[in-house]
């Protein structure tokens, strides 16, 4: 997936990607570093999951600094349920990492995606640090991107470039995901890393980031799986000079919805990359009596297991559809449930709408990417979700994973 029209360098910013020996039997990339040539602004969203990862659990101890300069990522192990060691073995891969850039602990993050259980073979990381630091560029964003990569078909990486107070800034993120996503993570395995040279104060930061995650992020569900590893990071480096941009202003609605831009591809181009998926399937809830009964009704639908199988046969079965969000929690009446996929109507007021509309729907069907819509026509609220089929490759992907 390289794309010479996306924006893949920031001011200041660094990235490489090598193979350390993590992954023995695919050879392929597996440990990644971020670096800024400044400390930068840190805000963070994590895993709610009670089983949190070492890397988790280190990265929550560091962000209380609310500045970094550098992460290191490894794939092909997660350090999760490791214990007492493996959060030796994080740490130790944290000091490591500042020792080699010359710059303080408190400034570095670390990150691990892969099998859960198995300890971290440090001595193979610890070669892979020395090994990485030497090949930081601005030009190798994609390098980052494929060596964070695990079950994924495909590196995920997007950019974009705006203006703050009349400076021109750069905005620009990489991201891994194929199982185990449905995030829901603070204020998803999936791991997200953006980086911008905006001058930007952190208290605004926190907040713009928190609302893009939850619009982007934690609106996607592949499998319906928490991982134990969940991360998104955004470093703000200052470097594009710009007055510090400290309240919500014009300037400010401009960086937010760029950065909902961003992630919003990285977030589609999750699901698009959901282990054998075939489709992405945008799930909308309107007319609900509140927000909340809308997002069950959204994940009712999602989850389902009939309904995913459905997207994957191209058969519109809007009767799944209907079913989970009948046992989704939302309160409604059937009666005046209106569903349409696509723009094809096939339930009006809780009937089946007679004619060609099932064969239309089939057509749509056929599209990578399709919307089904449903209308409950009991209040204002709303919620969006994203999210794909399900089909033989998922389990023969998640059965052989380990073997």
């Amino acid at each position: 997936m390289s794309d010479k029209k996306i924006i893949t360098q920031v001011k200041g910013f660094q990235f490489a990607g090598v193979y350390c020996g993590i992954k023995e039997s695919s050879k392929k990339m597996d440990l990644a570093l971020i670096y800024s040539t400044v400390p930068a602004i840190a805000v963070a969203s994590f895993t709610t999951n009670l089983a949190k990862a070492a890397p988790v659990l280190v990265d929550e101890i560091q962000m209380k600094g609310g500045k970094a300069q550098a992460i290191l990522i490894n794939s092909g192990n997660a350090n999760a349920c490791t214990g007492d060691k493996g959060l030796q073995n994080a740490w130790s891969m944290l000091k490591q990492t500042a020792q080699q850039l010359n710059i303080s602990e408190k400034l570095v993050l670390i990150s691990s995606t892969g099998k859960i259980g198995v300890q971290l073979p440090l001595k193979k990381i610890s070669e892979g640090i020395k090994q990485i630091t030497p090949q930081l560029s601005p030009l190798s964003l994609e390098d980052a991107a494929k060596a964070i990569l695990t079950t994924d078909l495909f590196p995920k990486f997007y950019g974009v470039k705006a203006k703050c107070a009349g400076k021109e800034y750069s905005l620009i993120a990489f991201s891994k995901g194929a199982g185990m996503i449905e995030p829901a993570m603070k204020h998803a395995t999936m791991l997200g890393y953006f980086m911008t040279d905006l001058n930007i104060a952190r208290p605004l930061l926190r907040k713009i980031f928190s609302r893009v995650i939850d619009r982007t992020f934690n609106r996607i569900s592949v499998d319906g799986d928490m991982s134990t590893n969940d991360t998104a990071i955004l470093l703000a480096n200052g470097l594009a000079e710009n007055e510090l941009l400290k309240e919500m202003n014009s300037d400010a609605e401009i960086f937010e919805k760029k950065l909902e831009e961003v992630a919003r591809y990285l977030a589609i181009k999750m699901v698009e990359d959901g282990e054998g998926a075939t489709k992405v399937v945008e799930i909308n809830i309107e007319g609900a009596k509140n927000e909340k009964e809308a997002r069950l009704a959204a994940y009712a639908v999602a989850r389902s297991e009939l309904v995913k199988t459905s997207f994957f046969g191209q058969d519109p079965n809007w009767g799944r559809v209907f079913a989970a969000v009948g046992y989704s929690g939302a309160t409604f009446d059937p009666k005046q449930v209106d569903i349409y996929y696509g723009k094809v109507k096939l339930v009006s007021k809780g009937i089946a709408v007679q004619g060609k509309s099932e064969a239309k729907a089939h057509q749509i069907m056929k599209a990578p990417y399709f919307t089904v819509r449903v209308q409950l026509n009991q209040g204002n609220g709303f919620f969006r979700v994203w999210t794909s089929d399900l089909n033989y490759n998922y389990v023969k992907i998640n059965a052989e994973y380990r073997t």
